[in-house]
């Protein structure tokens, strides 16, 4: 039974009259500690992955990039319910239940997609998807002239790097080298949890209806 009902199954955050304060476990305190010890978890495991990259004497790159990701999962399920109020705000754990979470949270406040950091935010998705897939096909094309030995080559390009490099100029219209592609979807990545948490600390806070400021800024056709 626990399998047919698996993507059906969820926890639900504690209702509005509960405000920021504990809740009876069948009516939302289950939530609560199932988000205390997922959240404890996932800070512990930033630290560690800090701390591993600072004992190998690496960057941490990775760690602020898993930061990013962080700051969206606390917007949605912390800062901003703390921010308006109560907890019935964030969002409930569970498959189906989270989509039609997403649905409501839309309809509620005048359809997301006219918030701007939403669109940022897609706007990053795609656009380090697209990256990084780039990146990973024209890596594979060169690796039989040795592309697929990329610190060598951002020290001593050789002609994987200038083939790879000359392919991008063609197809994709800007310059990228071993090293800096790397950044441009290190960037694309983390931003796109960024602007995705600020569009959704915005929303009821600042902005009640995303429909009308889109109308009122001339972003959405008006009525």
């Amino acid at each position: 039974e626990f399998g047919r009902q698996f993507f059906w199954l969820g926890l639900e955050p504690p209702a509005a009259e509960y405000g920021l304060g504990f809740a009876p476990l069948a009516e939302g305190g289950w939530w609560q500690i199932a988000g205390f010890f997922l959240t404890t978890s996932i800070l512990l495991w930033w630290v560690r992955m800090y701390r591993r990259a600072r004992a190998l004497k690496m960057g941490t790159h990775t760690a602020w990039a898993f930061a990013s990701a962080i700051f969206l999962f606390l917007s949605l399920g912390f800062i901003r319910p703390l921010l308006m109020g109560n907890f019935s705000e964030s969002v409930p754990f569970g498959i189906f239940p989270h989509l039609e979470w997403t649905n409501s949270f839309s309809l509620n406040y005048g359809n997301f997609f006219y918030n701007p950091f939403h669109m940022l935010s897609i706007a990053f998705l795609y656009g380090s998807a697209l990256l990084f897939a780039m990146h990973g096909a024209t890596i594979l094309a060169v690796s039989r002239l040795g592309g697929d030995r990329e610190v060598e080559q951002i020290t001593d390009r050789g002609t994987a790097a200038e083939r790879a490099a000359l392919f991008w100029r063609w197809t994709m219209g800007f310059n990228a080298t071993m090293e800096s592609i790397h950044r441009w979807a290190w960037w694309f990545a983390v931003l796109c949890t960024f602007t995705g948490a600020i569009g959704i600390l915005l929303t009821g806070t600042v902005v009640d209806n995303w429909f009308e400021w889109g109308v009122k800024h001339g972003l959405a056709p008006a009525p």
